[in-house]
């Protein structure tokens, strides 16, 4: 799992039958104390996560299809699968 911002969203006017009603949303992998962490990367939105959101993402093809869709088999690489309200870690 990743930790993330989401930092936009994608707008596809066409796209597979099995993605009707996501969201695609533009994700910066971010470090526990907030500092970024890595490349963007694209996630179909599983809960409704809005610009600015800490999520988590997964980042994975079973997990990421049947999170997103509902159902095994969609080609879908990343997830957001939660909006995070706090972070606690020791440093």
């Amino acid at each position: 799992m990743i930790l993330a911002r989401v930092i936009g969203n994608v707008v596809a006017t066409q796209k597979d039958p099995r993605y009707e009603g996501a969201r695609i949303m533009v994700v910066r992998p971010i470090n526990p104390d907030g500092s970024d962490g890595g490349d963007d990367l694209l996630a179909l939105d599983a809960v409704d996560a809005g610009i600015g959101d800490t999520v988590v993402v997964v980042r994975e093809g079973w997990s990421a299809s049947t999170t997103a869709t509902g159902t095994p088999g969609a080609a879908i690489d990343s997830a957001i699968i939660g909006v995070v309200d706090t972070v606690e870690h020791e440093a």
